[in-house]
Protein backbone atom coordinates (compact mmCIF):
# COMPACT_ATOMS: atom_id res chain seq x y z
CA UNK A 1 0.00 0.00 0.00
CA UNK A 2 1.14 3.71 -0.48
CA UNK A 3 -0.15 6.75 0.77
CA UNK A 4 -2.51 9.16 -1.59
CA UNK A 5 -3.14 6.11 -3.74
CA UNK A 6 -6.37 3.71 -4.16
CA UNK A 7 -6.51 0.56 -2.87
CA UNK A 8 -8.14 -0.72 -5.83
CA UNK A 9 -5.03 0.67 -7.82
CA UNK A 10 -3.33 -2.42 -7.99
CA UNK A 11 0.67 -2.61 -8.42
CA UNK A 12 0.76 -3.66 -12.45
CA UNK A 13 -2.45 -1.08 -12.76
CA UNK A 14 -0.24 1.74 -11.28
CA UNK A 15 3.00 0.95 -13.40
CA UNK A 16 0.71 0.25 -16.27
CA UNK A 17 -1.04 4.43 -15.47
CA UNK A 18 2.42 5.34 -15.22
CA UNK A 19 3.77 4.03 -18.48
CA UNK A 20 0.81 5.62 -20.96
CA UNK A 21 1.75 8.55 -22.84
CA UNK A 22 0.04 11.56 -23.75
CA UNK A 23 -3.27 10.13 -26.12
CA UNK A 24 -2.78 6.41 -25.12
CA UNK A 25 -6.20 4.41 -23.99
CA UNK A 26 -7.25 2.43 -21.34
CA UNK A 27 -10.13 0.85 -21.35
CA UNK A 28 -11.94 0.02 -18.41
CA UNK A 29 -14.43 -3.07 -18.83
CA UNK A 30 -17.06 -5.22 -17.32
CA UNK A 31 -17.07 -8.76 -16.41
CA UNK A 32 -18.57 -9.80 -19.30
CA UNK A 33 -15.86 -8.26 -21.99
CA UNK A 34 -13.95 -10.09 -24.66
CA UNK A 35 -11.20 -8.40 -23.65
CA UNK A 36 -8.10 -10.94 -23.88
CA UNK A 37 -9.59 -11.26 -27.79
CA UNK A 38 -8.95 -8.21 -28.26
CA UNK A 39 -5.97 -6.93 -26.66
CA UNK A 40 -2.58 -8.52 -25.31
CA UNK A 41 -2.19 -6.44 -22.30
CA UNK A 42 -5.02 -7.47 -19.77
CA UNK A 43 -5.56 -6.56 -16.19
CA UNK A 44 -7.77 -7.91 -13.77
CA UNK A 45 -10.11 -5.98 -11.01
CA UNK A 46 -12.64 -8.61 -10.41
CA UNK A 47 -14.73 -7.46 -7.94
CA UNK A 48 -13.97 -3.63 -8.12
CA UNK A 49 -16.75 -1.48 -9.55
CA UNK A 50 -15.77 0.68 -12.61
CA UNK A 51 -16.97 3.75 -10.39
CA UNK A 52 -14.96 2.85 -7.52
CA UNK A 53 -11.85 2.45 -10.06
CA UNK A 54 -12.42 5.82 -11.59
CA UNK A 55 -12.24 7.40 -8.88
CA UNK A 56 -9.02 5.43 -7.40
CA UNK A 57 -7.89 6.50 -11.41
CA UNK A 58 -8.67 10.37 -11.95
CA UNK A 59 -6.80 11.19 -9.09
CA UNK A 60 -3.47 10.43 -10.87
CA UNK A 61 -4.15 9.83 -14.40
CA UNK A 62 -4.93 13.67 -16.29
CA UNK A 63 -7.86 13.23 -19.09
CA UNK A 64 -6.88 14.55 -22.75
CA UNK A 65 -7.86 17.64 -23.25
CA UNK A 66 -6.98 18.00 -26.90
CA UNK A 67 -9.56 16.13 -28.15
CA UNK A 68 -13.95 16.67 -27.59
CA UNK A 69 -14.47 13.69 -25.75
CA UNK A 70 -11.50 12.26 -23.19
CA UNK A 71 -13.95 9.11 -22.64
CA UNK A 72 -15.67 7.18 -24.48
CA UNK A 73 -18.67 4.70 -23.80
CA UNK A 74 -20.27 2.26 -26.04
CA UNK A 75 -23.54 3.05 -27.99
CA UNK A 76 -26.43 1.09 -27.52
CA UNK A 77 -26.66 -1.85 -29.97
CA UNK A 78 -30.28 -1.43 -31.66
CA UNK A 79 -33.46 -2.13 -30.56
CA UNK A 80 -31.55 -2.37 -27.08
CA UNK A 81 -31.42 0.52 -24.80
CA UNK A 82 -29.05 1.87 -22.08
CA UNK A 83 -29.84 2.40 -18.58
CA UNK A 84 -29.05 5.93 -17.65
CA UNK A 85 -28.04 5.22 -13.92
CA UNK A 86 -24.76 3.71 -15.51
CA UNK A 87 -23.79 6.81 -17.09
CA UNK A 88 -24.79 9.47 -14.05
CA UNK A 89 -22.84 6.64 -11.50
CA UNK A 90 -19.41 7.30 -13.40
CA UNK A 91 -20.27 10.88 -13.62
CA UNK A 92 -20.66 10.91 -9.91
CA UNK A 93 -17.32 9.61 -9.81
CA UNK A 94 -15.40 11.50 -12.78
CA UNK A 95 -16.86 14.72 -11.49
CA UNK A 96 -15.18 14.23 -7.96
CA UNK A 97 -11.61 14.96 -9.99
CA UNK A 98 -12.77 16.21 -13.42
CA UNK A 99 -16.08 18.72 -12.90
CA UNK A 100 -15.36 20.33 -16.35
CA UNK A 101 -16.36 17.00 -17.92
CA UNK A 102 -19.82 17.52 -19.10
CA UNK A 103 -20.19 14.06 -20.94
CA UNK A 104 -19.21 10.77 -22.29
CA UNK A 105 -18.51 10.07 -25.89
CA UNK A 106 -20.47 7.07 -27.30
CA UNK A 107 -19.08 4.94 -30.30
CA UNK A 108 -20.79 1.95 -32.06
CA UNK A 109 -20.28 -1.11 -30.76
CA UNK A 110 -17.92 -3.10 -33.17
CA UNK A 111 -15.85 1.14 -32.98
CA UNK A 112 -15.19 0.61 -28.95
CA UNK A 113 -14.15 -3.19 -29.53
CA UNK A 114 -11.35 -2.17 -33.11
CA UNK A 115 -10.06 1.08 -30.24
CA UNK A 116 -10.15 -1.90 -27.59
CA UNK A 117 -7.40 -3.60 -29.81
CA UNK A 118 -5.53 -0.71 -30.25
CA UNK A 119 -5.81 0.59 -26.35
CA UNK A 120 -2.35 0.46 -24.01
CA UNK A 121 -4.21 -1.79 -22.35
CA UNK A 122 -7.36 -3.45 -20.54
CA UNK A 123 -8.59 -3.59 -16.70
CA UNK A 124 -11.33 -6.29 -16.57
CA UNK A 125 -13.54 -5.17 -13.65
CA UNK A 126 -16.15 -6.67 -11.42
CA UNK A 127 -18.53 -4.81 -12.96
CA UNK A 128 -22.18 -6.32 -14.63
CA UNK A 129 -23.67 -3.06 -15.28
CA UNK A 130 -25.13 -3.44 -19.56
CA UNK A 131 -22.62 -1.32 -21.69
CA UNK A 132 -20.77 -0.11 -18.80
CA UNK A 133 -17.30 -0.16 -20.99
CA UNK A 134 -15.71 3.16 -20.50
CA UNK A 135 -12.45 3.96 -23.20
CA UNK A 136 -10.25 6.82 -21.10
CA UNK A 137 -7.69 9.03 -23.00
CA UNK A 138 -4.53 10.16 -21.32
CA UNK A 139 -4.13 13.91 -21.29
CA UNK A 140 -0.48 15.81 -20.22
CA UNK A 141 0.40 15.26 -17.10
CA UNK A 142 1.54 18.57 -15.77
CA UNK A 143 4.81 19.38 -14.53
CA UNK A 144 4.24 21.02 -10.77
CA UNK A 145 6.88 24.20 -10.18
Amino acid sequence: MLKGISPVISPDLLKVLSAMGHGDEIVLSDAHFPAESLNARVLRADGVSIPALLEGILPLFELDTYVPHPLIMMEAVEGDTLDPEVERKYMESIHKTNPQIKEVGRIERFEFYNRTKSAYAVVVTGETAKYGNIILKKGLTPVNQ
